[in-house]
């Protein structure tokens, strides 16, 4: 069985909330390798880290700016900014930063060349990937050194055709889509399996011997558990 590299899903999400500092600085403590999380640009071209396009009370992130988004709570913890989050963890976690719409890529790459890891490997400070194949393809072309994944939730006859597209290191799968054979497609490419969102122990254990690269989970302390070597 290898082990997978454990990703904390937003951060430690099921013991803070998601996609903010307390839940980054958690993910650390429980022992996660790296963590996933979105950004959207603010009004004023701020990247912002959280999940949906509009906050509950509001508005759309596009049309607030930077200072407004940020003075905004969710669930008692305010919305960080991506460089908030480098500033805070980068030097610990790897981070994989998931582009949610125009505009974002500049920010995520300046973000990323950046900040405290700034001395590290980029492969081993952070990636991008997106369910939109542009913006990777936009990565790959403003900044071909980043490390690149595609998210998917299907299983296509080619599995790796969409990231040969825009040379992308990592497949990011969703679970139900996870198999040896996807697996073994990747690595004869020199690609790495990214599953997503895994929470169960079994399922956890199987996708290690499958030979699946990263694990994304909700539960780090599971996963750690369940991984252990």
């Amino acid at each position: 069985m290898t082990i997978p590299e454990i990703i904390a899903h937003r951060g430690a999400s099921r013991e803070r909330p998601e996609n903010t500092l307390a839940a980054f600085r958690r993910a650390v403590e429980l022992g996660a390798d790296a963590a996933e999380l979105d950004v959207h640009r603010t009004a004023d071209g701020v990247l912002v880290v959280a999940h949906d396009p509009v906050l509950p009370g509001l508005g759309a992130i596009a049309e607030r700016t930077a200072s407004e988004v940020t003075a905004h709570f969710v669930r008692g913890e305010p919305v960080p900014t991506l460089e908030a989050v480098f500033a805070e963890v980068g030097d610990r976690l790897r981070l994989y930063v998931e582009l949610k719409g125009q505009g974002t890529v500049p920010g995520a790459v300046a973000a990323i060349r950046s900040g405290p890891a700034a001395g590290r490997a980029l492969d081993a400070r952070a990636a991008v990937h997106c369910f939109d194949h542009r913006l990777v393809a936009e990565a790959r072309s403003l900044a071909p050194d980043v490390p690149r994944g595609v998210l998917e939730a299907s299983y296509a006859v080619d599995s790796c055709a969409a990231a040969r597209t825009v040379d992308a290191r990592d497949l990011w799968r969703h679970r139900d889509f996870v198999d040896a054979a996807l697996v073994r497609a990747a690595h004869a490419e020199g690609r790495r399996v990214v599953a997503w969102t895994v929470n169960d122990a079994a399922l956890m254990r199987r996708m290690a011997d499958w030979g699946v690269d990263a694990i994304c989970t909700d539960d780090v302390a599971l996963a750690r558990a369940t991984l252990a070597p």
